[in-house]
């Protein structure tokens, strides 16, 4: 069972993924221990709270204490136990997401203020990037501005969609606490579920602070996981976080800016113009959550026996897979829904930015497989899916997605492989991605003239029947609208 607290591992490594045997490095992100439950491996900026064993809070507080600390330490228990909100606690998160930020990635980059220069250079990417982007897809720019972010400002803007993301299934875990006891029992027992649910509030917000943090050391634009986590509108890249993802590709910098930048604008344009996306998304993270199933026995157990004076319990409890996703039917469907979205989106832009980028950049193929094997090594995307919600973003689905996409641009041209996102039915499935041939040659379903003859039934007025119950006519043609 897995070490981490929602119960959830990482994906297996593939072999067809394009990086065959290859180990993730610890250091990179892609090892796990019990003592790391979001699998992100030497968190930098684990010591926001102090010394050794940071990267538990509880165990920062109270591991090296001599009994004549205790008051300092129930102190500091006190003001995290003064949290009274939802089930995370997001200011303990953006805190400890700036703490690891500020410590640097474990390359010894660390982050700075992005300058003019700088700036300028990304907002001009942008643009040139909307003006290649123009030859290769039907969808217009949904960019209305471009900024160049640094990590801690990526950090800032984007903790309201991780908010979105993770509420739901925290929210599962923290009501779980207080199900456990019988009915009659829980009004004499509230204020200790009411001390669980704070102290699973800042655990869970130092766990979501420390992922946060190591992420922005890695995505090189608001983009990166497949979901829109910047302000709606607003392309934005990481200057510093490029640098680093191209100075040993022997690529020339602008090339590299360029690349990104058309990603950047691709996604940008995709969540601009099909407005069921972005909902479909969240909301299969959302129905995920709620069929996720707690061993309540063991968290009797713990209840039982929590100790106030020794909280590392609960910490403790929460690391040895207590919760574990439903196998139900629901929750399949929640997951597999989820995986699809994200492996089209991310192949459409693949398709798209390929198509853009391969008559103009040099270096477009080698851009392309450095991305891909990126994703294939276990990236942010993956690490953090995997490990938050249990979702393994495979890369085999991404590379099917990318030639279903680009198969049907040669057979119904731009215009036609772009207008499979009008309505969420008209999108490839699963099994599409498995027989992509099938799927481009199959007959294309046409919902418009459904979608409108459902609009016009909708502004039909409510016709009153007469006499024996049949509608007067009449009244119809002359679209009489009074009752």
């Amino acid at each position: 069972m897995s070490d981490t607290p929602f119960g959830f591992g990482l994906p297996p490594e593939e072999p067809d993924d394009g990086d065959e045997g290859k180990k993730k490095d610890p250091q990179s992100g892609g090892g796990q221990g019990p003592a790391n439950p979001f699998g992100f491996g030497g968190l930098p900026g684990a010591g926001g709270f102090g010394g050794p064993g940071a990267d538990n809070p509880l165990a920062a507080m109270f591991g090296s204490l001599n009994p004549n600390d205790l008051g300092a330490a129930f102190q500091q228990l006190g003001q995290m136990l003064s949290y009274e909100g939802g089930p995370v606690n997001w200011d303990m998160a953006k805190q400890i997401a700036r703490q690891t930020v500020s410590q640097g990635t474990a390359d010894g980059t660390k982050d700075a203020s992005v300058g003019p220069a700088d700036r300028t250079a990304v907002e001009e990417a942008v643009r040139l990037a909307d003006l290649w982007l123009d030859d290769a897809t039907s969808l217009p720019s949904g960019a209305g501005s471009a900024v160049a972010w640094s990590r801690a400002e990526w950090v800032e803007a984007t903790l309201p969609a991780w908010k979105e993301l993770v509420d739901p299934v925290a929210e599962r875990v923290g009501a779980a606490m207080g199900d456990v006891l019988p009915e009659e029992m829980q009004a004499m027992a509230g204020p200790l579920i009411g001390m669980m649910r704070s102290m699973g509030g800042a655990m869970f917000g130092t766990q979501i602070g420390q992922a946060v943090g190591v992420l922005a050391g890695e995505v090189v634009g608001s983009t990166d996981i497949g979901l829109p986590l910047g302000p709606v509108g607003k392309a934005a890249l990481l200057p510093v976080n490029m640098e680093a993802l191209g100075k040993d590709l022997g690529v020339s910098k602008e090339e590299v800016r360029l690349y990104l930048a058309l990603r950047e604008a691709a996604h940008q344009r995709l969540f601009a113009h099909v407005p069921w996306l972005r909902s479909h998304l969240f909301g299969a993270v959302d129905g995920y959550a709620r069929g996720i199933k707690v061993d309540t026995a063991k968290l009797e157990d713990v209840v039982g026996q929590f100790d106030p004076q020794n909280p590392e319990q609960l910490q403790d409890a929460l690391q040895q897979g207590m919760f574990q996703p439903e196998d139900t039917p629901e929750q399949k469907a929640a997951l597999a829904r989820l995986e699809t979205a994200l492996a089209l989106v991310e192949g459409w832009v693949d398709a798209v930015v390929h198509a853009a980028a391969k008559p103009r950049l040099s270096s477009a193929d080698a851009l392309r497989e450095t991305l891909r094997r990126r994703r294939a090594s276990g990236g942010p995307a993956e690490q953090t899916f995997a490990t938050l919600i249990g979702l393994e973003l495979r890369p085999r689905r991404l590379r099917d997605a990318s030639r279903l996409w680009a198969s049907l641009t040669d057979a119904r041209g731009v215009d036609g492989r772009d207008a499979l996102w009008a309505h969420p039915d008209m999108l490839p499935t699963a099994s599409d991605l498995d027989d992509p041939d099938g799927f481009v040659h199959r007959e294309q379903l046409d919902f418009s003239e459904l979608d409108k003859m459902l609009g016009e039934a909708a502004d039909k007025p409510d016709l009153k029947k007469k006499g024996n119950g049949s509608t007067d006519a009449k009244d119809t043609d002359k679209g009489d609208d009074t009752e």
